[in-house]
């Protein structure tokens, strides 16, 4: 099949051709989490030194689209959240539109995300609805990133796969494929193989999300596994803007995912810099 020329050229952008990565910067969570984020203050300082870091993929909604595009370099993507979980709501999980694809066009975005939970009794809407978007975005000329995640992102992932088991993010992620998802965004699975199989299950590039907050060296050793397991990036939001240094964090994520130094490695040159800030 023919990919559509301005699919082809947005997603040229979101996965740099020079390394075949995507490093993404998610601050999106006013809308999903059930508390305010205080970290969350000063998003576009954050989203300035994520830049500066090495991020070339953003991940905002609408209202702070607006607000922190001045600091994108040329270089830097827009992916735009255009559904959104109902954390309030009592019966979880239930997924909501917040903005279409034509608004992220608009926008002059290069890719919608659509957050994909399953498991409830609102399973056949939100497929329906993920098909209708993977039309528009085939339609339109936008890459489609599906977040093929477990319902929830504000557990622990032990807790999260003992409650859905590894094989809930399988089918998710192979039903995100099989209806246009261009990239696919999915939790840690917990283990090395049954990451490359999920990888190898998917058939399009696939993103590690970045989840609760963890130790630095925990999360780069994480990436580091990732990427030789056949993710292309990441997509990470609290263990960035929650750390004492966006910048040297993405630093290092970069170092890991572009430049495929080991996680030991990044955490020792983060850890070098975080002494000499200090």
């Amino acid at each position: 099949m023919i990919q559509n020329p301005g699919k082809k050229i947005r997603m040229k952008r979101l996965i740099e051709p020079s390394s075949g990565t995507s490093l993404v910067f998610a601050i999106d969570h006013g809308t999903t989490s059930k508390t305010y984020l205080p970290e969350l203050n000063k998003t576009k300082e954050k989203t300035k030194e994520s830049i500066r870091g090495g991020a070339n993929v953003v991940m905002l909604n609408m209202g702070f689209a607006h607000k922190v595009m001045d600091v994108f370099e040329p270089s830097t993507s827009l992916a735009l959240l255009i559904n959104t979980s109902a954390p309030r709501s009592p019966e979880a999980p239930i997924v909501t539109p917040i903005s279409t694809v034509e608004s992220a066009l608009r926008l002059g975005a290069d890719a919608v995300v659509v957050f994909v939970a399953l498991q409830s009794k609102n399973d056949t809407n939100m497929l329906s609805y993920l098909a209708k978007v993977g039309d528009d975005c085939d339609r339109l000329g936008m890459p489609l990133i599906a977040e093929a995640e477990y319902p929830t992102t504000y557990e622990s992932l032990i807790d999260l796969s003992d409650k859905y088991g590894v094989d809930y993010l399988f089918y998710n992620a192979r039903v995100c494929a099989e209806l246009g998802a261009d990239i696919i965004k999915i939790n840690w699975t917990g283990d090395r193989i049954s990451w490359e199989n999920i990888v190898k299950a998917v058939e399009v590039p696939v993103i590690l999300a970045g989840g609760s907050k963890m130790s630095d060296r925990e999360l780069l050793k994480r990436y580091e596994y990732a990427i030789a397991g056949g993710a292309i990036g990441c997509s990470v939001g609290r263990n960035i803007f929650q750390h004492e240094s966006p910048f040297a964090i993405t630093r290092a994520l970069s170092r890991v995912i572009k430049e495929k130094w080991s996680g030991d490695e990044a955490y020792k040159e983060l850890e070098d810099y975080i002494k000499k800030e200090k």
